[in-house]
C-alpha cells in the first residue's frame, strides 16, 4: 500500500498573490488543461494544490515561451 503524501492547499486569495492573472484567465487556462485543476472543498470553497501550482510556475519559467500580445502578428 502506498503512503499518502500530505498536500498543502491554497485558496483563491493566496493563488492570486502567487499568479498575477485575473480569476477569469486562470479559469480559462484550467478549462484548456493549461493550469492545475481546482479542488472543490465545498459548494462555495475551492482550492488548488500548492505543489501543482509551483510546478506550473517552474514549467513556465523554464519553457522560455513568450506570451504574445493581442494584435501581435509575428511569423
Amino acid at each position: 500500500m502506498q503512503a499518502t503524501q500530505s498536500k498543502t492547499l491554497i485558496n483563491r486569495k493566496n493563488l492570486l498573490k502567487m499568479i498575477p492573472l485575473s480569476t477569469r484567465t486562470i479559469y480559462n487556462l484550467e478549462q484548456r488543461g493549461e493550469f492545475p485543476r481546482r479542488i472543490a472543498l465545498t459548494s462555495r470553497n475551492i482550492a488548488w494544490d500548492l505543489s501543482e501550482v509551483e510546478e506550473w510556475i517552474e514549467a513556465r519559467k523554464s519553457s522560455g515561451i513568450q506570451a504574445t500580445r493581442p494584435g501581435d502578428v509575428r511569423g
